[in-house]
């Protein structure tokens, strides 16, 4: 079994509050957990209603799909313009 896992960090442009903020980040939570069946958690910059940081975890039998499970997050993710990615950091790990 392996456990994929990924740090990202976002830049919101268009929010002019934390519940703007609130509300962006929520869809795109709700539009991961069930597009791609990950666990998503907002991990950090709580309070900057620019910034945000999530953790999002996948489980697969082979460490090559759940790093394309990743790769499609990030894919996804890239692809909505109400978000930018700042930095990415992917880790597979072996259970």
């Amino acid at each position: 079994m392996f456990i994929g896992v990924l740090n990202a960090g976002l830049y919101l442009s268009e929010p002019q509050s934390l519940k703007d903020k609130r509300r962006i980040i929520k869809s795109l939570i709700e539009r991961l957990k069930n597009k791609y069946n990950v666990a998503v958690a907002e991990t950090g910059d709580l309070d900057s209603w620019n910034n945000s940081r999530l953790g999002i975890v996948c489980i697969s039998n082979e460490a090559s799909h759940a790093d394309s499970m990743l790769a499609s997050v990030v894919n996804f993710i890239e692809s909505r313009g109400t978000v930018e990615l700042t930095s990415v950091q992917t880790e597979i790990i072996p259970y």
